[in-house]
């Protein structure tokens, strides 16, 4: 059996008296694709964001390639080398070129040397499709190819695990596919990867479990095939109704 990548167990998280995310049990081993999908303000965000140490849990245990999170945060550097996350947001430094965006992370956090880390962003520059643009401003490229420099910043790390959340929600619609690709080649390489998205057909291609939250809580999770195919739950299905 496969080694467990991602073990949360009783996780409970609150904004004061809000709470966000109420019991979440969810383990994703080596290689797993995981969507998590449901209605706005379910706690999916903030769960991988408690996952990469962006908000901090207050109960139960989460587990990142065998250390655990600190509630604290005093490992965030630890979780951090092993998790790459892309966000809706692009957040790519408008006065650097994309390769010194692609560079900066390995360079400052890891003590690379220049052409090392250089060398390194070409190479993932080339994988996402965009290494004719390295020399070009965020702000001269579509969105589509802004976010795939994000997804080459976040794989020069090297990680274990990558997180996506909505990576494509602020995307027109005809650069969605060109990132949603990106996405499904990472997959088909093995990578481990949990990804927030209402792109179900994504989710049927790639995923081997959709996990459907509302309300803070797991709903339900199941294969693709199960889920888009008989939901169990009424909430799960009245979700599908709406998005499919």
């Amino acid at each position: 059996m496969t080694a467990r990548m991602i073990e949360v167990r009783g996780l409970n998280k609150w904004y004061d008296q809000f709470h966000v995310l109420k019991d979440i049990d969810l383990t994703v081993r080596d290689g797993e694709k995981y969507v998590i999908c449901g209605p706005s303000g379910s706690g999916k965000s903030t769960l991988i964001r408690c996952i990469n140490q962006l908000e901090h849990h207050q109960e139960g245990d989460i587990v990142v390639d065998g250390i655990a999170v600190e509630k604290k945060g005093r490992n965030q550097r630890a979780i951090r080398s092993r998790v790459g996350m892309v966000f809706q947001s692009f957040n790519l430094f408008p006065h650097m070129t994309v390769l010194d965006n692609c560079t900066l992370t390995p360079l400052l956090g890891l003590g690379m040397p220049k052409a090392e880390a250089e060398e390194i962003a070409m190479t993932h520059l080339t994988r996402v499709g965009i290494a004719e643009q390295a020399l070009k401003f965020p702000l001269q490229l579509s969105g589509g190819q802004q976010q795939r420099v994000a997804i080459a910043r976040a794989l020069t790390m090297r990680p274990k695990i990558m997180l996506f959340d909505e990576p494509t929600s602020a995307l027109d619609p005809e650069m969605i596919k060109e990132v949603l690709n990106v996405m499904v080649e990472l997959a088909e390489g093995g990578m481990t990867m949990i990804c927030v998205t209402h792109e179900m057909g994504f989710a049927r291609q790639v995923a081997d479990r959709v996990v459907f939250m509302d309300g803070g809580e797991i709903v339900e999770s199941a294969p693709p095939d199960a889920f888009f195919d008989s939901p169990t739950y009424d909430r799960s299905a009245a979700f599908l109704s709406h998005i499919l």
